[in-house]
């Protein structure tokens, strides 16, 4: 088990979040379990995050689905980065079925002065750092918007904001 404050949930009790603003989201498995080491589960993740951003007023920058975490940054249109943080761990728990994620999860609002290109290298390149492969490239689930240039963005949505090519 982990050890972690018992109620870190409610720090976000009354918490406002911003429209139009960039988030890096993560979120844990319960006890750390691994369940992301299967292939068939993190692809399962990867379709619900790409379904929140059809579903959901939110622009996905980067994501990577570790074995045992998610880390997802994501300008919110809305700012109910609450709501879709519940749906996303609700459907891809009852893709699998059962529960998979920890109470909660830990969110940080990137500064107007943040380099959101180097947020999304920070979490590319968590495989990397943390010795599953000796490439980005090696490692197949993570995405990033820089990739996709040309690309058209999502459900009639506009292109994410002040985010330079890689």
């Amino acid at each position: 088990m982990t050890a972690t404050c018992k109620n870190s949930h409610r720090l976000r009790t009354g918490r406002r979040y911003l429209a139009n603003h960039y988030y890096h989201l993560t979120t844990t498995t319960v006890d750390r379990e691994p369940v992301f080491a299967d292939f068939g589960a993190a692809r399962g993740l990867i379709h619900t995050l790409r379904k929140a951003t059809e579903t959901e007023a939110v622009i996905s920058v980067a994501f990577v689905v570790m074995p045992d975490h998610l880390h997802w940054l994501v300008q919110s249109l809305d700012g109910r980065i609450d709501i879709l943080m519940r749906r996303v761990k609700s459907e891809s728990s009852q893709k699998l079925g059962r529960p998979v994620w920890q109470k909660g999860y830990h969110d940080r609002c990137l500064r107007r002065e943040e380099d959101i290109r180097e947020v999304a290298r920070y979490i590319i390149a968590n495989p990397l750092r943390a010795g599953l492969v000796r490439s980005v490239r090696e490692y197949p689930h993570w995405d990033a918007a820089f990739v996709q240039a040309a690309a058209p963005p999502s459900a009639g949505k506009p292109a994410p904001t002040n985010v330079p090519p890689l």
